[in-house]
């Protein structure tokens, strides 16, 4: 018998799911409420509030210039995550004046939450830099031409 972290091969008294929606006799569970059969499946029905709908709405409109901008998929999937790190990067640099604005917090408090946004902030832009060069390569190699170029520099430059 081979153990692995605890857990041996052995016999464990587990069931596979198929055998544990059938009883001792062999019947299926049919009328049980918490089995359900392929057939009986629904889809979860989500309903959103208005607020939530315009957020849903603003955030697919974000990007519609990108998604329709004709570029190559993976030109387009890096302009969106430029896009949402710098959206990042911004949040919180308002995060970072808001604490240093606040005149509540004690200095030892301010201190240790704006080393923390600082060091938020150094790995947001260490990410925006590491996906500038991707963008760069990722130009290359699709080969865009001087059109495309423009187009992605001034999608860049829109965010």
């Amino acid at each position: 018998m081979s153990s692995v972290g605890g857990i041996t091969n052995g016999n464990n008294n587990l069931q596979l799911f198929s055998e544990s929606s059938k009883t001792n006799d062999g019947d299926e569970l049919s009328d049980s409420p918490l089995v359900v059969g392929p057939a009986g499946r629904e889809g979860v029905k989500v309903s959103l509030s208005g607020a939530g709908l315009k957020k849903s709405s603003s955030v697919a409109g974000r990007d519609s210039d990108i998604d329709e901008s004709g570029l190559p998929q993976s030109v387009k999937q890096i302009l969106k995550m430029i896009r949402k790190l710098q959206q990042q990067i911004s949040e919180k640099l308002a995060e970072l004046q808001a604490v240093m604005a606040d005149k509540r917090l004690s200095p030892e408090e301010a201190k240790v939450r704006i080393g923390s946004l600082q060091s938020d902030l150094a790995m947001l832009n260490g990410g925006l830099l590491s996906a500038n060069a991707s963008l760069v390569k990722a130009m290359r190699q699709e080969g865009l031409t001087p059109e495309q170029v423009m187009k992605a520099s001034a999608l860049l430059m829109k965010s």
